[in-house]
């Protein structure tokens, strides 16, 4: 895949991310597609990502602004740089309580694409930083 098409895969992805759209998150994503956070147990498959983004709908509402999106020149991996702008909306188990708490948190992703889709999506950001803001 050229790395164009894989910047524009990237793009339409968080597109989808910031109008609240997962049917079109996971138009982006392998059957197959390992989903990595900095905290947690690594999810398989399009199920689990499908149920990690009704929670994440549900517990927070998030734009991503900012965004730098990068690609190897053969299109298989690519990595991302974005600020997330967002309100804690439900208390995520094992997290404080949620109150509409607004937070400004630096993050990234890291991509891998094969056959046109995304098979591996690793994002991070400093998750006590993001306490410590919806802590206040």
């Amino acid at each position: 895949m050229p790395r164009a098409a894989t910047l524009a895969l990237i793009t339409r992805y968080y597109a989808a991310f910031n109008a609240g759209d997962p049917d079109g998150m996971l138009a982006c994503l392998s059957d197959d597609i390992e989903h990595r956070v900095n905290e947690g147990t690594p999810r398989i498959g399009r199920a689990k990502f499908a149920e990690f983004c009704s929670h994440m709908g549900v517990s927070y509402r998030e734009q991503l602004q900012e965004m730098v999106i990068f690609a190897t020149d053969d299109g298989t991996r690519a990595a991302a740089e974005f600020v997330v702008h967002g309100q804690y909306l439900q208390t995520d188990p094992g997290l404080p309580e949620a109150k509409g708490q607004t937070y400004i948190l630096p993050a990234g992703g890291f991509f891998e694409v094969r056959e046109g889709r995304i098979s591996r999506i690793t994002t991070f950001y400093n998750l006590n930083d993001w306490i410590a803001q919806v802590s206040r």
